[in-house]
Parts: structure tokens; sequence; C-alpha cells
């Protein structure tokens, strides 16, 4: 199990960094102690993707953070991210890691799907996600999991789980407690007043499940 794959998974948002700076943003997470930055953007600019691509790997290198792609392998390879999110309609582990190579970091969404994520490993995922856990502005529609779910993949599997879904450093601790090794966080993170801070409260999240 590769243990830098634990604590707070931030995951970007273009909309969040409209009247912000998003290498700013990200700094700020990663000083409150973010350990995993994903770079999740749809939009069609290519060019803005990848420098800002580059700039966020730069910040995670001088944090000693992961930095992980969402969902576009090309991109992935463009700028040497550590590795790539992949879901249910998005390339296959198999060709993630055929592109990639050995060292790279795949994960996989499997929602509330345990047979999925049984799969996932199976494959060669490096780690994956179950989620949403809680209602979420960011996919409203997600499907449901239970903390139950959590307890059961960790009974099964041997790769490291994220939860994922309205997660807040109040609802947070019983996911950790019931076996997430990550918790990944767009609007408890980056949509907050204080980004460094909120990032200080989900760290705290792992430091007490350590006692």
């Amino acid at each position: 199990m590769n243990p830098r794959l634990h604590g707070l998974y931030a995951i970007t948002d273009p909309a969040l960094a409209a009247e912000s700076s998003l290498q700013g943003q990200v700094k700020d997470a990663l000083e409150g102690g973010a350990r995993i930055i994903q770079y999740r953007d749809k939009g069609s600019d290519e060019s803005r993707r990848r420098a800002e691509a580059e700039q966020l790997l730069t910040l995670c290198k001088s944090h000693e953070a992961l930095f992980i792609i969402n969902d576009d392998l090309a991109l992935a390879l463009a700028v040497g991210a550590n590795g790539i999110h992949v879901g249910r309609e998005d390339s296959a582990v198999e060709a993630a890691r055929r592109h990639l190579g050995p060292d790279a970091i795949i994960g996989v969404s499997c929602y509330n799907e345990l047979e999925r994520a049984r799969q996932a490993q199976a494959a060669g995922a490096d780690y994956i996600a179950f989620g949403r856990f809680f209602p979420s502005s960011t996919k409203p529609q997600a499907v449901q999991a239970e903390i139950g779910l959590l307890q059961q993949a960790k009974r099964e599997l041997k790769i490291p789980m994220v939860a994922i879904g309205g997660i807040t450093p109040e609802n947070g601790a019983p996911l950790v407690q019931a076996g997430a090794d990550m918790l990944a966080v767009i609007q408890g993170v980056f949509a907050q007043p204080d980004i460094r801070q909120a990032c200080q409260e989900f760290a705290k999240l792992f430091e007490d499940t350590k006692q």
C-alpha cells in the first residue's frame, strides 16, 4: 500500500477559482495539509489547462504532495503528473497503466459498487473511490453510498480507499474510522473563506484516528 495515499485529497473546481487564483487556492490547501491534489477541469482550452496543470504540479512537488489529473490521459502524460483518476466512462485502468507506466498512480471511481472496486483492484488500480456519502452540490444526482460499504471494502480490499461527496470536517471522522484512507473534498476546501484553515481541520481528522 502506497503510504502517500493517505489524508486530505483536494479536488479543484474551475468555477470556484473564477474570482481568485487557482494556484493561490492550491497553495493554501497544500499549506493547510492537503496531501493529494486532483486537477479537475473539463474545459476546452487545452493550452490553459496544460499551463495550470504544470503550475500545480510544481506546487505539489514543493510540498511533497501527489498531483493527479482527472480523466485526461494526454494531459497527465504531457505534464508528468503522478497519476490519473478515471470513472465509469473514462479510460480503462489497463490503458492508463500502459501509457503512464508502472509507477503511475491510477484511481478509479466505484460509486457505491463493491464489485466494481474488486474489479479495479484486480485490474491494477492503486486506489478506489466510493461516494457520494453526503448530499453534494457538485454532483447532486450522484448515487448514495453507505458507511457500511467502507467497512466491508476495508475487510476485502488491499488498496487504499477514498470517500467523496459532501464531506466536511464535521461529518468526515466516521468515514475515516470506517476505513477511508483519504477524504476527497471540493466545496469543503475550495468554497471556504479560509482554505488553509479548512484543510487544517480536515488534516486533524487523520491525526485523531491515530490516537
